[in-house]
């Protein structure tokens, strides 16, 4: 092995060849090599040994920029322990009376409220009349996994399967999975996004909640739409929610962006509260990955808001059953990093301006990308790049485009034309925005 690959088939120089033996673990499939950048390369396997064909060696000589990533980076492309994080995590291991008991299995209660309280409010008239409880999950698809299993045991009947369940067109990848997977053998599409116009199709949302069967399931994302950044304002969200109170349907939230969005906690939850001072019997999974940067902790929580005391007993009580036989029992660090965090004064305000920084910066990144591709003259509008809001904007590049990105200028977007915004620097959004005029004007 050249002294420039380590043990783990990893790349610290270009290479100068296409071709080179490395030794890798029996059924290895495919290897990481970084040179400048990240990108895989196909193996083939031969007895002993893989021969790595790497079919365009020139690209280890490029750097590599992805904007694929699913995380929140700094502008130097790190990850960001969050300062507030930080210095809880050192309040927890010196606290002498903690240990490692179980915790009850709905999970730690101050995490359970306080985190209820902040997607509702802490004066939501719901929480004042006891009907709002929670779970602790294992990050927000623990939340939408229990919820889903909950809704097939017992909505519109015990085990009813056939209950259609409604996501956006295009949605998280997950919300199919986790629904069909927890027996729901009708997961449909809802009309979401005009490509065309690159934004809301309203009026194809609407029109499926009027067509749909009634009593059928709506996964609605609270802010930050994953993955086109694009929400309804207000005004659109009251039109959603009357069709839907008229037409009985039931409403599950994915929350997973809160003050992550706009920076503001109470902006990013305005439609849940809206949906709640409704009347709406509602669930809402909430997941703290993004805001507190707990991404491997998995803290997550299912908010079930019912239309009395009585009913989420009983909701609760069936939910706790669920919960024995999925994970028996939740994890308690990342929970209690949050519960500590939300119920100080003084540790919440810090929490809420570090969660500013980081919506701040991507803002910062969308508004500099619109004005460096104003600035080019590239075709098009490019309005919705800051009409959108969250970690992920559609840049509305066509396939063809997108590839002519990836291949030419080593820039790795999703098929979609999907970006994560975090991946985007003051270091590389001149080189981007360039590369996007390049593919509008040479590319068809």
């Amino acid at each position: 092995i050249p002294d420039y690959v380590t043990p783990g088939g990893v790349v610290t120089q270009p290479l100068k060849h296409s071709i080179g033996l490395f030794f890798f673990f029996p059924g290895t499939c495919t290897a990481l090599l970084e040179a400048n950048g990240t990108f895989e390369c196909s193996l083939r396997l031969c007895f002993c040994f893989n021969l790595i064909i790497i079919s365009n060696p020139r690209l280890l000589s490029k750097p590599q920029r992805t904007l694929r990533g699913k995380t929140y980076r700094t502008d130097e492309s790190k990850p960001w322990v969050l300062p507030v994080v930080k210095k809880v995590e050192k309040v927890i291991v010196h606290d002498d009376t903690l240990n490692h008991e179980y915790l009850p299995i709905l999970g730690l209660p101050e995490f359970r409220s306080s985190a209820s309280k902040i997607v509702l409010g802490d004066d939501s008239p719901a929480i004042g009349e006891n009907r709002v409880g929670a779970v602790q999950c294992l990050g927000g698809t623990g939340a939408l996994k229990i919820g889903a299993e909950f809704l097939r045991r017992f909505y519109n009947g015990s085990n009813n399967t056939k209950t259609p369940v409604y996501v956006s067109a295009p949605t998280w990848e997950n919300h199919n999975a986790v629904f069909s997977n927890a027996g729901f053998e009708d997961v449909r599409p809802y009309k979401y996004w005009d490509a065309e116009k690159r934004g809301l199709d309203l009026a194809g949302f609407l029109g499926d909640l009027e067509s749909c069967p009634g009593g059928s399931i709506f996964v609605l994302h609270a802010c930050a739409h994953n993955p086109t950044g694009t929400d309804p304002t207000p005004e659109q969200w009251k039109r959603i929610a009357d069709v839907m109170k008229r037409r009985k349907l039931f409403v599950f939230f994915d929350s997973a962006y809160q003050g992550f969005a706009s920076g503001s906690l109470d902006k990013d939850a305005w439609a849940v509260r809206y949906f709640v001072s409704m009347g709406f019997e509602l669930f809402c999974a909430q997941s703290f990955s993004k805001n507190f940067g707990l991404y491997n902790e998995r803290v997550g929580n299912l908010t079930v808001v019912a239309r009395d005391a009585d009913n989420l007993k009983r909701t609760l009580s069936q939910m706790e059953k669920i919960v024995r036989t999925t994970w028996s029992n939740p994890p308690s660090q990342g929970a209690r990093v949050v519960a500590v965090t939300l119920n100080s004064p003084q540790l919440f305000a810090e929490w809420k301006d570090n969660v500013k920084t980081m919506a701040d910066r991507v803002l910062l990144m969308r508004a500099q990308l619109k004005e460096k591709l104003q600035s080019l003259g590239t075709p098009g509008t490019w309005d919705h790049i800051t009409d959108q809001i969250g970690m992920f904007s559609f840049t509305g590049l066509n396939p063809k485009q997108v590839e002519f990105m990836v291949k030419e200028k080593h820039i790795y977007l999703m098929a979609s034309g999907r970006i994560n915004m975090c991946g985007l620097t003051t270091k590389n959004i001149d080189y981007v925005a360039a590369s996007i005029h390049e593919a509008v004007t040479t590319v068809q």
